[in-house]
């Protein structure tokens, strides 16, 4: 330890105060080497090509399954969370087809520089007051962070292998501190899911293969996100009229009874990000785009691949009004937009079959979670306090009330690494 050093019980005290003070929500400490099957999970879900056209997955790969190999001197990892619940349940706008769903964390300012600034705050108190090297990560290196944060006892993987938290149920902004200072490590949370598996049912487009796992390429997230193509035509009518992630699989989970809004106001919905008209985002051109989304996590996407997301929107609506506009959208410079276009007349102009999205089995009635066979599960098959479910039926028990750019190179989306 360098001279006029901290302490490990004297610098961990510091940590939990400053983290306090910087707006974190939770903190806790593992070491570099907690997550031992890490490396066979990431090398399945590669080898089985789930992660999609998400090449930087697949780059570095040893140093995403170790956080030795990307820093051979780390000796702990201080993993913090910061809370950005909504104050209203992300499934009820599935229910409005003319306006357009926003995933929860795009609403308002880009999470990665609320979080990072203050990340780098706190590692130069562990430098300065602790001897210690730091280096500061927000989804912006190869690191996987939802393992790590399961390890230091933030919370557990869920069968959506999204994090799932007690206290803050999905609503978790994650960043990582390596350090070279010894820490002594938290306990891991053990996972709590139970029997209940309302995440995998509610799935529009079944992306989970099987309970821990994600098939990236069916995903929604992914789908309006991450792919830069034409968005495949088995998954368009099941979109319905998500245009940017999807908050699905994290609603439902019952955890989020116990889950409060954010605390900051840079992570509250934007009022015009809440439920936008589709009619208002269809006409956007890229000036206009990129003046709507400045700050926003969703600017990183560009205009083209917004306005594909709105098209099938559109096109899933029923809204004849919106026909004019897909009409000219026909003949836009971009391939993605155009095609997009295309298919949204004519599903306006012949109407379409089947179900709308706001009463396909995927969306209604998923309020109680579902049990292993598809029978609504009891509060006990989800690890809850049985009082908090009695007596109540699926349809009395309310939606969750409160509470993941493109190939950017700092921040891809959250919630796709496996």
């Amino acid at each position: 330890m360098k001279a006029g050093a901290h302490g490990p019980a004297a610098l961990r005290a510091l940590i939990d105060r400053e983290a306090a003070a910087l707006g974190f929500d939770i903190v806790r400490v593992t070491k570099p080497d907690a997550a031992p099957r890490l490396p066979e999970r990431l090398d399945r879900f590669l080898s089985e090509g789930r992660h999609g056209t998400m090449g930087w997955l697949a780059d570095r790969a040893g140093e995403r399954a170790d956080p030795r190999v990307l820093w051979d001197a780390v000796r702990s990892v201080v993993m913090l969370g910061m809370n950005y619940g909504p104050d209203e349940s992300p499934l009820d706008i599935l229910a409005r087809p003319d306006r357009g769903a926003i995933s929860v964390y795009a609403r308002n300012r880009d999470y990665h520089d609320v979080i990072k600034g203050r990340l780098k705050i706190l590692a130069g108190k562990i430098a300065a007051k602790g001897g210690a090297d730091v280096k500061v990560f927000v989804d912006t290196a190869p690191v996987m962070e939802k393992p790590l944060a399961e390890a230091a006892g933030l919370g557990w993987q869920g069968k959506h292998t999204n994090l799932v938290s007690r206290e803050h149920g999905s609503w978790l902004f994650l960043g990582a501190i390596f350090t070279t200072a010894e820490l002594a490590p938290d306990a891991p949370e053990p996972d709590h899911c139970g029997s209940c598996r309302a995440c995998l049912d509610i799935c529009p487009t079944r992306a989970f293969p099987a309970s821990y796992q994600l098939d990236a390429r069916r995903c929604i997230s992914y789908l309006t996100i991450e792919h830069a193509g034409p968005i495949p035509h088995e998954f368009r009518e099941a979109m319905g009229n998500r245009i940017y992630g999807c908050d699905d699989c994290l609603a439902v989970c019952p955890w989020n009874k116990f889950a409060r809004t954010a605390r900051e106001a840079k992570l509250v919905a934007r009022d015009d990000l809440r439920e936008p008209r589709l009619a208002e985002l269809i006409e956007l051109d890229d000036a206009s785009f990129r003046q709507k989304f400045s700050g926003s996590p969703v600017k990183r996407i560009g205009r083209d691949r917004f306005v594909r997301n709105v098209l099938i929107a559109a096109g899933n609506s029923r809204d004849p009004a919106l026909a004019p506009a897909c009409r000219r959208l026909t003949a836009d410079p971009s391939p993605v937009v155009a095609e997009a276009a295309a298919w949204a007349l004519e599903r306006l102009q012949r109407g379409h079959p089947g179900q709308h999205p706001s009463s396909d089995r995927a969306w209604r009635g998923h309020l109680l979670p579902q049990g292993e066979k598809g029978q609504p599960c009891s509060a006990g098959d989800a690890g809850l306090p049985a009082s908090r479910f009695a007596g109540r039926s699926a349809q009395s028990i309310p939606s969750p009330p409160v509470g993941e750019g493109g190939r950017a190179k700092r921040g891809r989306m959250r919630g796709l690494k496996p």
